[in-house]
This record gives structure tokens, C-alpha cells and sequence, in this order.
């Protein structure tokens, strides 16, 4: 092959090259997509769902969820109790001691039951709805060093139908309390607002 021939073949493979570049180049300027400034997008929640959000049930009371409590739940979630414990009047201690009236009853107060030094420490104290909530919500900060072993009821739900069924497991029940009033939204005036208006504009 002379060197003609050879120019030649060389030229064309060049050509070819420079082509192939070229479209490859305007190909992807044309397709290329456009990214966004900031990647993934803004997921809108809805107010009513951020306030129905379990947070805002643990910063309410423990009278708000007793209000709607029932003893026939509260005798369902007891169930996880019965282990230990049993509430019936004149029931021997178990591994628990007898909770039969132990709303508002002074702690550690069971005959015949071995109290941790925890519990024991606690004698002068009364059950009351609000030191059981805490006490049913979580036994190991509650009185660090008892020798309960469970880990605790953390839906307040629950705890507040456990209570209303141990309350009625007594011969002197105690009144439920009263239910926080929910803060209502402050909607303003229509009619301060059209005198502030006038007020203004006058």
C-alpha cells in the first residue's frame, strides 16, 4: 500500500472520529436533564395529623385519657399484670403484692409482702392518679432499685384504663378527676375587628 492509499484511510478514520465526537457533544447538551437546585422535594403534613402525633399525647395529662377510659379496657391491659399481680379483695400476695383498692391507697402498705428498700422508702406517700400514672408508665425510673421487673405500660391510654378498672376493684372507689378543658382556638372579633378597622381608616 503506498503511502497515497494509506493518507487516505487515515483521513477518512479521522473524519469519522471528529463526527462521531461531534454528535456525541450535541447529543448531550439536547438530552441532558435539568437538575433541581435542591434535591428531593417538601412532604406538606397536614396540622391535624402533626397534632394527633403520639408527642402530643405524652404532654397531656393523665385526666385527659382517664376521662375517656373504660374498665373493660383496663382489664384487657391488666392481663399483662396477672402474672404478678391479681386485684381481687382478700387475694394473697403473688410475686406482686395485692393491688384489690390500691388507688389512693398509701404505698408500700400490703401485708405481708417484702418490699424492695425503694418501695419502702416510699410509706407516707398515697397512690394517688397521677404518682400511679408515672409509677405504671415506667417502675425502674420511678423508683430506681424496686425489684419489679416490668418494663411498663408507655401508652397513657393505658395506664388510664388500668386505673379506671383498679378503682373499681375497691370497696371505696375513688372519683375519676376532672378533665383538663382543651384550649380552645382563639378565634378573633368579627366585630372588634371591624371597629379597630374603622378605627384605622377613620
Amino acid at each position: 500500500m503506498d503511502s497515497f492509499e494509506f493518507n487516505k484511510i487515515a483521513g477518512a478514520t479521522l473524519a469519522s472520529t471528529i463526527a462521531l465526537l461531534g454528535l456525541s457533544i450535541v447529543t448531550d447538551s439536547a438530552f441532558t436533564p435539568k437538575l433541581p437546585e435542591k434535591p428531593g422535594y417538601i412532604i406538606e403534613v397536614p396540622e391535624a395529623e402533626v397534632a394527633d402525633a403520639p408527642e402530643a399525647d405524652a404532654e397531656r395529662p393523665i385526666e385527659f385519657f382517664l376521662a375517656s377510659a373504660t374498665a373493660e379496657r383496663g382489664e384487657a391491659v391488666f392481663k399483662k399484670c396477672s402474672a404478678c399481680h391479681n386485684a381481687a379483695p382478700g387475694g394473697s400476695n403473688g410475686i406482686g403484692p395485692n393491688l384489690h383498692g390500691i388507688v389512693g391507697a398509701p404505698a408500700a402498705s400490703r401485708g405481708g409482702f417484702s418490699y424492695s428498700d425503694a418501695l419502702g422508702a416510699m410509706k407516707g406517700q398515697s397512690w394517688s392518679w397521677n404518682e400511679l400514672s408515672a409509677w405504671l408508665a415506667d417502675p425502674k425510673t420511678y423508683a430506681a432499685g424496686n425489684k419489679m421487673s416490668f418494663a411498663g405500660l408507655k401508652k397513657p391510654e393505658e395506664r388510664a384504663a388500668v386505673m379506671v378498672w383498679l378503682n373499681q376493684q375497691s370497696a371505696n372507689p375513688l372519683p375519676l378527676p376532672e378533665a383538663p378543658v382543651e384550649a380552645e382556638a382563639e378565634v378573633p372579633n368579627e366585630a372588634v375587628t371591624e371597629e379597630a378597622a374603622e378605627t384605622v381608616t377613620g
